[in-house]
């Protein structure tokens, strides 16, 4: 493996963890079938003893992806490593992630067991999970701010139990590049037996340096496999940045002599997706996989790009993925030219049914906007499988509005859910105000909005579709949800009963470190 780095993708567990980023079964199917695509050595597809919920995610993405190995999470105990191994019992390749607190304060304030129980307590937890899987990563929690001797211990006697790989988590973002690649050096250094694992970081991004910490730990310490999430999604201030750390290691190779095994034509894609699965944006100025991370405004810039790519481009944009999603289709082109997009999207519909449904909605789509572009049809998928997830959810059937200066706006939505139909009429402070309170006088859910944004879906025009991102509160559960249309206040009614839709799902999940 000295020549090779490998990437362990978290998006569906850690990045997951994000408030109001809790996918679906078929979110994160259809994410794992993208991972799979951009081929991600790891998928940890989330933490199966967390709830039901996760428990049939990990195990359908186990039955489903077959080119990339599948990971559980699971605590330090019986139970979870237990739940782990049934719901990976499918996977073509199989992987258990077991962890457990070893610094002082986790030790003493969240555990409150001693050293030598939390020395026995992994000891017994790499044990049965080997008995259960030949492939046992184990992570020290904080193991960045964990006393070294202590490490050392733990560490030497859980690969002497099994454990194939040691991943060593920077959980809150403390580390300093220089610092913490010597760190892991010096573990590897001290671990009699470290030779018998591979090695990982898994670094978060509270002071914007999990993405350096990473390649540290890699360059400096010796690490062979990164942990990290599409975007950098993760709770907090995220987790390290795939296309980041990717592209960083394939761009600069003279440094870093290492082979990644990633399709990074595949990136943009998966970027994209998780961004409107999510409803977390990607900020314009995002590195690889932001709108401007290949725009040039300075003219100097320009003239020199004009005369040599090179002079201002340290990587091609088709290189990551940008070409491939030029493709564009309008209100001429046929069902069969929109399945096979749906399928070199990765997108799987059950049923003819829902292809031509789909296709219909694209039809309307395409009356109203001339081109049709590859985040449009993602748009208009997700946008159809949320309101149709379940008879029970709520859907828009219609919405008027009137606003003009000096009047006060007003809204009438009329909309669905339950068997039943709901209509309703408000004024606001503006028309997007005046649709949640019509909508809330029907519903009366209480929930408070913390967060709303509009981001065009595809540029180039005026006629781009809105893409309304929400963010509500309610009870302690935070969700974010997204609603797209060519009308933005159409897009804004969609997002906020999809967010109603989301509060209203059961499955309470446990909340999971790394």
């Amino acid at each position: 493996m000295a020549d090779s780095l490998i990437i362990f993708d978290t998006t569906l567990r850690d990045g997951e963890q994000s408030p109001g980023a809790s996918m679906t079964k078929d979110e994160k199917l259809r994410i794992a079938r993208q991972l799979e695509r951009l081929r991600v050595d790891v998928i940890e597809a989330g933490f199966a003893a967390a709830s039901p919920g996760d428990f049939e995610a990990v195990q359908a993405i186990a039955s489903v992806v077959k080119d990339s190995r599948i990971c559980s999470l699971a605590r330090a105990n019986d139970r979870d490593i237990g739940r782990a191994a049934e719901a990976l019992r499918g996977a073509n390749a199989a992987r258990i992630h077991t962890f457990i607190a070893t610094s002082e304060l986790h030790m003493e304030k969240k555990l409150r067991m001693t050293r030598e129980q939390v020395l026995e307590q992994a000891k017994l937890a790499v044990r049965f999970a080997r008995q259960h899987c030949d492939d046992v990563e184990f992570s020290p929690e904080d193991g960045y701010r964990s006393d070294p001797e202590f490490l050392v211990r733990v560490i030497e006697a859980v690969i002497a139990e099994g454990a194939t790989t040691i991943n060593i988590p920077d959980t809150v973002g403390y580390g300093i590049p220089e610092l913490y690649g010597q760190f892991i050096l010096d573990l590897r250094t001290r671990v009699p037996n470290s030779d018998k694992a591979i090695w990982s970081v898994h670094c978060h991004n509270d002071l914007g340096m999990a993405v350096a910490n990473s390649l540290a730990g890699v360059k400096i310490g010796g690490a062979r496999q990164i942990e990290c999430t599409i975007n950098g999604l993760g709770e907090r201030a995220g987790n390290c940045s795939l296309e980041e750390v990717v592209m960083a290691v394939k761009t600069r190779r003279d440094h870093f002599g290492l082979n990644v095994n990633i399709d990074t034509s595949q990136i943009v894609a998966a970027s994209r997706l998780v961004s409107q699965t999510t409803g977390f944006v990607v900020q314009p100025n995002k590195a690889v996989v932001g709108a401007n991370a290949f725009a040039h405004a300075s003219g100097i810039h320009q003239d020199g790009v004009l005369k040599a790519r090179d002079t201002y481009e340290i990587m091609r944009a088709e290189d990551v993925g940008w070409a491939a999603n030029k493709i564009v289709l309008g209100k001429l082109s046929g069902r069969n030219a929109f399945k096979q997009r749906l399928e070199q999207l990765g997108i799987t519909l059950e049923s003819e049914s829902e292809v031509n449904e789909a296709f219909a909605r694209f039809k309307d789509l395409a009356d109203r906007k001339a081109e049709v572009f590859d985040e449009d049809i993602l748009a208009l998928v997700m946008d159809e499988q949320a309101e149709h997830q379940s008879d029970e959810d709520y859907h828009l059937v219609s919405l008027a509005q009137r606003s003009e200066t000096g009047e006060r706006p007003h809204a009438a939505v009329v909309f669905a859910g339950g068997g039943q139909e709901f209509r309703a009429e408000s004024d606001g402070n503006g028309p997007v105000d005046a649709c949640v309170r019509a909508i809330e006088s029907q519903v009366q859910s209480g929930a408070e909005l913390l967060l709303y944004g509009v981001n065009a879906i595809s540029s180039g025009s005026s006629e781009s579709q809105g893409e309304v991102s929400m963010r509500l509160q309610l009870g302690g559960r935070v969700v974010n949800a997204v609603g797209s249309d060519p009308d933005i206040i159409v897009a804004s009614a969609k997002a906020y009963l999809n967010a109603l839709n989301k509060l209203r799902a059961k499955g309470e999940r446990v909340a999971a470190q790394g």
